[in-house]
């Protein structure tokens, strides 16, 4: 959902570990017979407040475009994206994009789309491939960025603390590029000082429910909790709940600092049981219309086009709470 900072979208370069084309990538397929722009697009799921705001914003450009969409949920699963994907190769779609479910295991699906012609677009999450030209470009947040943001507010938070700082991290989907660009940012921030630890960190898989459940069991394992990190506001926000149920107040007790930006984030920061919000755009509808048409034309495209974002603390919550439109 991969690797890159958002009021509204913008344009250029996230950190893959992939080698994208970076060229205009053919004609694709027939479409739908006519002048009309055919797109494959395969999502992620519908796993949080993010995801559901993502398709909606890619539904939407591609309507107002006159671009036809065929949609498929893979509902996180690795098997159901690859077969949504061969599904839109034996369409001859024009052109496809996804957002990678984990970061491995696409080279052969690619390496179809490329042997029948149709350009790939790669949307929020990169990967991994030993391949070249098998995608056209990324378009997407710098997730390594955001784990570095979360992780200067914890050392800023607690600069004149000469006591130790222990952390419990709530991690996205295993094996997903936010999930693993967001710890490796916030590690190697909080790593330049020794006071800082993770004393526990688990996959709440993206989902309120996760979170609830591995804040729980954190909380019945340690009493020492200092701060939660979360890869996603939907597992703060499920993290709260069980703070809440253990007696303690977040924002207070345990500062909570998440990635994403959604309303209901926003909402926890204006009550105080947030402390600091890294923003992850989801609206990138309309970028990814444009690049489709490029690419379909056989224009050049950047490698790599980054979503510009920002971060928010309690005393801008309230504020901006108006102007979330997610």
């Amino acid at each position: 959902m991969n690797k890159a900072l958002s009021t509204t979208a913008a344009a250029v370069a996230l950190t893959a570990a992939a080698t994208a084309c970076g060229s205009g990538g053919g004609q694709g397929g027939q479409g739908g017979g006519d002048d009309t722009i055919v797109l494959g697009f395969s999502q992620v799921g519908a796993e949080s407040g993010w995801r559901t705001a993502n398709t909606e914003s890619i539904k939407a450009a591609a309507d107002e475009a006159g671009i036809e969409l065929k949609f498929s949920d893979a509902q996180q699963q690795q098997e159901n994206q690859i077969q949504a994907i061969r599904s839109f190769i034996q369409q001859d779609v024009d052109v496809i994009a996804f957002s990678p479910v984990v970061e491995s295991g696409w080279d052969t699906v690619l390496a179809e789309a490329r042997t029948a012609g149709i350009p790939v677009v790669l949307t929020d999450r990169a990967v991994e491939t030993g391949q070249e030209d098998v995608y056209e470009t990324f378009l997407g947040s710098d997730f390594v960025e955001e784990g570095r943001n979360a992780g200067r507010y914890v050392v800023e938070e607690f600069a004149d603390s000469d006591e130790d700082v222990n952390i419990v991290e709530l991690q996205g989907t295993t094996g997903s590029a936010p999930a693993i660009d967001r710890k490796e940012g916030f590690a190697e921030i909080i790593g330049e000082d020794d006071k800082f630890e993770i004393i526990a960190s688990q996959d709440g898989d993206f989902t309120r429910a996760g979170g609830q459940e591995v804040m729980q069991a954190f909380l019945g394992s340690h009493d020492d909790i200092d701060v939660l990190y979360a890869h996603n506001d939907d597992m703060a926000l499920g993290a709260i709940e069980s703070i809440e149920a253990a007696g303690l107040k977040p924002g207070e007790d345990i500062k909570i600092v998440s990635v994403d930006g959604i309303k209901a984030a926003f909402q926890a920061m204006a009550e105080g049981k947030i402390n600091q919000v890294v923003e992850c755009n989801p609206l990138i509808g309309p970028q990814l219309m444009d690049l489709v048409e490029k690419v379909h034309a056989g224009e050049e495209v950047p490698e790599r086009v980054e979503v510009e974002e920002g971060v928010f603390g309690q005393d801008q919550a309230e504020e901006e709470l108006p102007n979330r439109q997610y």
